[in-house]
């Protein structure tokens, strides 16, 4: 049951990998869920779109394409490597690895304390469609899926696929991103990575040849995430997600009374544990409906913050030294004008070029070298050497405000 074809092949076209191949009937099942078809509904970049204005791409399409390079990769690289039975749980589990993220991903977690790959293997392993869907097909499926994301899988092939400094979640990302955001940083040449892929040991490796499309795929994530990812204007954006969410969380705490009906976000506010249901009931869209609902709202935070955020009215950004300087500026206002929590953030990010772990492990990248040695790639790559030895850890701490306080930060600067 598990390896039954469909009676098509279905054809999904796709910006970045052309022609995505179903031919498992068991995948087109899970695609036709209402769990799967609700990645529509959720952006791979959350609010990255208010700067690169066409990457409004989905989890949905994102998921597809994952899918699409752990089938080459299966049948390209590890044909030799996998029973049938580990193919299918590869395949399942890369379509399926990013179905509980939230609306807005990142910024919604932070507020909420939500996890979406702990909800992930619940809607895996819980009474949804997607767990059917599993079920009908073999009753362990499902455990062993979430073992695969959880990384718990006894076949580490799989869980390297899936999870690891080079897998297809992070292959297709890159390209993804950059080709929906116009954007030239992240494109690498994914053909001629997947041709130095090797397996050696029941563990992902690189032949030689390829270890210059590796240095430009590492220098493509290293720069997506400081010119897209990290971008000051998506960090606004965010911020005031957060504190848009914050405060519907204080005003719920202290029974405020709401215009509208907010039931699908009721959930969250309470302090109760979340069913799955309550869960997949919300996306993008229906949070987007809520923010324009709460820009008629009484309280002036709420409706300011809710204003800002559907019409892109950002918080400005000064660069900091350290977190204590914004600090200060914070306070300056505090103590001289007024209480500014919901206007002011300190946002302090950081991203290294390369995770280098000093022996092989799991999360190494590994090179087999014309002698057929298995070497780390900093020990094989002179410019990833070079970088790792030379440059330390890139941060930006910055002092996000509403534009109103612009001269007050003048004075407390």
């Amino acid at each position: 049951m598990l390896n039954k074809m469909m009676n098509e092949t279905k054809v999904i076209r796709d910006n970045v990998h052309g022609n995505i191949i179903i031919k498992y009937q068991i995948i087109w099942d899970l695609i036709n869920t209402d769990v799967f078809q609700r990645l529509r509904r959720v952006h791979q970049l959350g609010g990255t779109f208010m700067v690169f204005s066409s990457a409004e791409h989905s989890r949905f399409t994102h998921s597809l394409g994952v899918y699409s390079i752990v089938d080459r990769i299966i049948n390209e690289v590890m044909t030799d490597n996998l029973n049938e039975y580990d193919g299918i749980v590869g395949l399942c589990a890369g379509l399926l690895h990013d179905i509980g993220h939230g609306p807005y991903s990142h910024a919604f977690e932070d507020v909420f304390k939500t996890d979406h790959e702990e909800m992930t293997r619940r809607i895996i392993l819980e009474d949804t469609s997607v767990n059917q869907v599993l079920r009908s097909y073999d009753e362990n499926l499902p455990l062993a899926i979430a073992q695969v994301i959880n990384k718990e899988y006894h076949n580490k092939l799989l869980v390297q696929l899936i999870s690891s400094q080079v897998d297809a979640d992070r292959m297709d990302y890159l390209l993804r991103d950059a080709t929906n955001a116009g954007v030239s940083y992240g494109l690498f040449d994914l053909e001629r990575l997947l041709r130095s892929m090797v397996v050696v040991d029941n563990r992902i490796a690189f032949k030689e040849s390829g270890v210059h499309v590796l240095e430009d795929y590492i220098f493509a994530r290293y720069h997506m995430y400081w010119q897209v990812y990290l971008h000051q204007t998506t960090r606004s954006y965010e911020i005031i997600l957060h504190k848009l969410l914050s405060r519907v969380k204080v005003l719920f705490a202290a029974s405020y009374q709401f215009k509208d009906d907010i039931r699908f976000l009721k959930p969250f506010l309470n302090k109760t544990t979340l069913a799955i249901k309550d869960y997949l009931n919300l996306d993008e869209s229906i949070l987007f409906y809520y923010f324009r609902c709460f820009m008629d709202e009484e309280d002036p935070i709420l409706k300011e913050l809710a204003r800002c955020f559907i019409n892109r009215v950002l918080f400005k950004q000064i660069d900091l030294d350290n977190i204590q300087q914004g600090l200060k500026i914070m306070n300056y206002i505090e103590d001289n004008f007024e209480k500014r929590a919901n206007y002011f953030d300190i946002s302090q990010v950081k991203s290294s070029l390369y995770n280098y772990y000093g022996e092989i492990n799991s999360q190494s990248i590994i090179i087999l070298t014309k002698n057929k040695e298995l070497k780390e790639l900093y020990n094989v790559s002179n410019l990833v050497n070079a970088i790792v030895k030379s440059a330390e850890e890139k941060q930006e701490v910055k002092l996000y405000f509403h534009q109103r306080y612009q001269s007050l930060i003048n004075e407390g600067s």
